[in-house]
């Protein structure tokens, strides 16, 4: 499956317009909290690009995604600062508003983008949808996470399997040369 396909990507795109509009938007010039929003946006998505690779390992897969996942937390928390910080209110995991973002991923791409776009026209409302994506995101990424420890455990890694396939080539070696010996 390419990354393309993957939830937590599309989210994470959508996430990354929307945090660098916010950004543009509602905090002012350059400061270190609108460098930070932004990275941390953009390390989540690119961590699940990277992790996705097929020249990626087993662990190496997991070290990524477990990046991703920190990088999306960080960037909860600086929008959850926000909210607090202007004194605006954040949505209830159940209200509303929160159940319309959380339900976004059924409907078609070019929906999704124009409700993207209509939270940003306030910030209170932008923060608290980039909140519920981003707690989406970290819902799939935790699954993801999951089920690649999952196949660690039962299939090994990149390198346990090249050296098992050198132990038993190395055993079939031993076998050939005393076979020859005593042959």
């Amino acid at each position: 499956m390419s990354y393309r396909e993957l939830k937590s990507y599309q989210q994470g795109v959508a996430v990354y317009d929307m945090t660098v509009e916010f950004c543009k938007r509602y905090i002012s010039g350059y400061s270190r909290t609108r460098d930070q929003m932004e990275q941390a946006a953009r390390s989540g998505k690119q961590n699940i690009v990277e992790a996705s690779s097929e020249k990626t390992s087993e662990s190496g897969e997991l070290k990524l995604l477990g990046v991703a996942r920190a990088s999306w937390q960080e960037l909860l928390e600086d929008y959850e600062d926000f909210l607090r910080q202007k004194g605006m209110s954040q949505w209830t995991k159940d209200s509303q508003e929160a159940m319309l973002m959380r339900n976004l991923y059924k409907e078609r791409e070019e929906e999704r983008k124009k409700v993207y776009k209509g939270c940003i026209e306030e910030p209170g409302r932008a923060a608290n949808g980039a909140i519920c994506l981003i707690h989406q995101i970290n819902f799939l990424l935790d699954r993801q996470i999951k089920a690649a420890e999952e196949k660690f455990v039962k299939e090994g890694g990149y390198r346990e399997n090249l050296r098992r396939r050198r132990d038993n080539e190395i055993k079939r070696e031993i076998i050939n040369r005393e076979w020859r010996k005593h042959g």
